[in-house]
């Protein structure tokens, strides 16, 4: 069973702190929601990638985007012929095939 989240509600101004006015359903001005996840990082797990994934179980012996895939949130591309193929987004996933699938 998931755990209920609570709904989040944009505000008007961008939730990375910088106070910018952003648009109607919007919670970040554009590419500020990168600027808050590596402050984010930076606060809890001293700008270390790895240290972040380690905290939350992840690393080599547990793959971060195998679980996002297996949580339904990613898919992997079902065209690589190496394995584990591509995973991410479906709109990555569609930009993945466009750029590396496409018939020739």
């Amino acid at each position: 069973m998931t755990e209920k989240k609570p709904r989040l509600i944009p505000t008007g101004t961008c939730w990375c702190g910088c106070e910018k006015e952003v648009g109607l359903g919007k919670f970040f001005a554009p590419g500020h929601d990168k600027v808050a996840e590596a402050a984010l990082v930076a606060v809890k797990y001293g700008s270390s990638v790895p240290e972040f994934l380690h905290t939350h179980g992840y690393g080599p012996h547990h793959s971060v985007s195998r679980a996002a895939v297996d949580a339904g949130v990613w898919e992997e591309c079902d065209e690589c012929s190496s394995k584990p193929g591509y995973r991410g987004t479906r709109e990555s996933i569609k930009n993945h095939k466009r750029k590396y699938h496409q018939e020739q």
